[in-house]
């Protein structure tokens, strides 16, 4: 994440965004080419050092290239954005889902497909990458080239150079960044002049979010908002929302990962009233709001599955409703949390270390994004048979192993020899479950 901030204040844009979406090709194909678990989890992993270059910088380039009254609807449309790619990803999903039937002889392809599809707007966007960003015309400012920013600045802006309203602006930009120099050269002043180490520069930027009371307020703040955000529980519906559908009661596969598409609409449709409101509104009533309603929401899902957990099919009708109350929950998301954690983190700090706040912003998002999805994708395997795992795995692979092991333990006289054994004062029960099934699994 250093590296890519120091990329956004040294180098070019188009370079940022062209090597974020270059990793994630690389990772899709992985995955899409995976011939054995290895594969999938390493393309994964390098998908998600692309997704999170691009989600990270995103707010930061809408934020830098925004006039002040429509920052906050550029910088939303990342997260409208977001929600279209997520709505989409189920709708391919659940069409791929068809490939080769929807039983165990369904097609590879039914998975392979959706990862290949996924590198399809990377390709796009690394060849579209080097000619279409401006840059920002407040980097441009601070790396000396005035002339060029005030040329971006009128082209973004539509106006010539010498209306009074972008004078102004270009004059506050001009003025803010002579303001941060002359902070930093004196605080670090072995540092301000030219010659210096690049990197040492860098980390003192770094280490500027923390040495003042206010700069760490900032700082605070973009952390925490993106704590609460992956914390409110939005990304363990969005990964597993169709095996939180099951769970309600809606055991056909078909209909859960149905259910999961509307998830997506139901984004989709919450976040556009966001980015046309939140300038007017602001951001800390749409947050307030926004939680009031997911709260509200999670309460009444988790009465409904504290009364009828044990008998959903005796009470579809409730089973349902926890559904339409989750769909509330991630609409109340889509309009308040979504967009408006992503607009803070991007706008709260200075333009000195802008960069770096909201780096360090996005780092906590990802970071507890991860927590997240460990807590929920990792199960505990301790002390379980085989049997079990395959509850724990929602697969019947094993269980076929263990009939077939046990056909051959009659076969050679084995279960005999056991029934003997439990004359003798041997446990049946033990042998099995400590001694053969360490034979099956090393077999398997």
């Amino acid at each position: 994440m250093a590296d890519l901030y120091f990329a956004t204040e040294r180098l070019d844009w188009g370079l940022v965004f062209g090597s974020g979406a270059l990793w994630v090709v690389f990772g899709s194909f992985l995955s899409a080419s995976e011939r054995n678990g290895s594969y999938l989890f390493a393309g994964r992993f390098i998908t998600g050092i692309g997704a999170g270059t691009l989600s990270a910088v995103g707010p930061l380039y809408n934020a830098e290239l925004a006039p002040p009254e429509m920052r906050g609807l550029l910088v939303a449309l990342q997260q409208l954005s977001t929600t279209i790619g997520i709505m989409i990803a189920y709708w391919i999903g659940y069409g791929t889902n068809y490939i080769g039937g929807t039983g165990g002889n369904q097609s590879d392809w039914a998975w392979r497909t959706p990862s290949i599809i996924q590198g399809i707007p990377a390709i796009i966007l690394v060849l579209g990458a080097p000619f279409f960003p401006p840059l920002s015309p407040r980097m441009l400012v601070r790396k000396g080239r005035e002339e060029e920013a005030l040329k971006t600045l009128t082209s973004l802006r539509g106006l010539p150079e010498d209306e009074i309203i972008l004078r102004c602006e270009f004059l506050e930009i001009k003025s803010e960044v002579l303001f941060e120099q002359r902070v930093f050269a004196r605080k670090f002043s072995n540092l301000a002049e030219s010659g210096q180490s690049v990197w040492r520069h860098e980390l003192a930027q770094y280490t500027r979010n923390f040495r003042t009371k206010d700069n760490f307020k900032r700082v605070a703040i973009a952390g925490l908002i993106m704590f609460f955000q992956q914390w409110s529980g939005v990304d363990s519906i969005i990964y597993y929302a169709s095996s939180i559908f099951q769970s309600l009661g809606l055991t056909s596969g078909t209909v859960s990962l149905l259910a999961t598409g509307v998830v997506g609409i139901i984004n989709v449709l919450a976040t556009i009233p966001a980015i046309m409101i939140i300038d007017k509104v602001g951001r800390k009533p749409i947050l307030l709001t926004g939680s009031f309603g997911m709260f509200c929401s999670m309460i009444i899902v988790a009465v409904i599955v504290a009364k009828c957990q044990h008998d959903w099919e005796q009470r579809a009708a409730a089973g349902w409703a926890a559904v339409a109350f989750i769909w509330i929950y991630i609409a109340n998301f889509g309009y308040s949390w979504g967009p408006a954690s992503w607009v803070l983190i991007a706008e709260i700090s200075p333009l000195s270390i802008r960069a770096k706040g909201t780096s360090i912003g996005a780092s906590s998002n990802w970071m507890n994004n991860f927590i997240i999805a460990l807590i929920f994708f990792v199960p505990e395997t301790k002390n379980k048979t085989l049997e079990e795992m395959d509850l724990v795995f929602g697969s019947v692979m094993a269980a076929d192993d263990r009939d077939m092991f046990t056909a051959a333990k009659e076969e050679v006289g084995l279960a005999l020899v056991l029934n003997e054994g439990g004359h003798k004062g041997l446990s049946v029960y033990n042998y099995e479950k400590d001694v053969l099934t360490g034979h099956l699994e090393t077999a398997c």
